[in-house]
C-alpha cells in the first residue's frame, strides 16, 4: 500500500513538472527575508487591484512602489516562511510577515478566498517534500485562522514541493523555501 502511495504522488509530481512551465511564466513578487510586507500591497496583489511594491536590491525596509503604479500581470506573493527544520512548525521570525499579510487579507472582499501554496527546495526525495509543502501550507492557514480570526473557508491550501521552484532559481536554493499566496 506505502509503494503504490508513493508511486502515485511521484506520478502526480511528474505530471505537475509537465505543467510547470506555465506557472513558472507567471509574475511572482518575492519577498525577502527582513522585508516588510504592506498590508495595502497584499490586499492589491491578491485582490488584483491597482498598485503593488517591487523588490529592490535592499534585504530591510519597505519595497520601493514601481513607477506608474500597477505591475501588469502579477498574480501572486511569495514570503519566506521560516519554519523549524524538517517540520511545519513556524518559527517566531515568520510572523511579522505573516501578520502583515493576514492584515491585507482583511482589506479584501469578504468573500473573495485566498490560496496559500507550500513550496520547498530540491534537497529531499520529491515525495517527502511535497507532502512536508502540503503541511507547511496547512499549518500557515492554521496561524491566519488561529490568530486573526480569518474564515478557515477563505483560505485554501495546496503543497507543491520542489516542483515549481521560482524561475531562475537554482532548485536547490533556499529561496525555494517558501510560502505563496494567490487571490482565488
Amino acid at each position: 500500500m506505502i509503494r503504490y502511495f508513493t508511486t502515485l504522488v511521484i506520478a502526480f509530481a511528474a505530471a505537475t513538472a509537465l505543467i510547470a512551465p506555465q506557472a513558472r511564466a507567471e509574475k511572482v513578487v518575492v519577498y525577502r527575508e527582513g522585508q516588510r510586507v504592506e498590508p495595502q500591497d497584499v490586499a492589491d496583489v491578491l485582490g488584483k487591484t491597482r498598485s503593488i511594491r517591487l523588490l529592490d536590491d535592499a534585504s530591510e525596509g519597505p519595497a520601493k512602489l514601481a513607477p506608474g503604479g500597477a505591475k501588469a500581470g502579477v498574480t501572486a506573493l511569495s514570503l519566506p516562511v521560516r519554519f523549524a527544520f524538517d517540520s511545519s512548525d513556524i518559527l517566531p521570525a515568520a510572523r511579522v510577515q505573516l501578520d502583515a499579510l493576514a492584515q491585507g487579507i482583511k482589506l479584501l472582499a469578504p468573500d473573495s478566498t485566498v490560496t496559500v501554496e507550500g513550496h520547498t527546495d530540491a534537497v529531499g526525495e520529491g515525495a517527502y517534500n511535497l507532502v512536508l509543502s502540503r503541511a507547511r501550507a496547512q499549518a500557515v492557514r492554521d496561524y491566519l485562522v488561529q490568530h486573526h480570526g480569518i474564515e478557515a473557508a477563505r483560505l485554501k491550501t495546496v503543497g507543491y514541493g520542489e516542483q515549481r521552484p521560482i524561475q531562475g532559481a537554482d532548485p536547490l536554493a533556499s529561496v525555494n523555501r517558501r510560502v505563496q499566496f494567490r487571490g482565488s
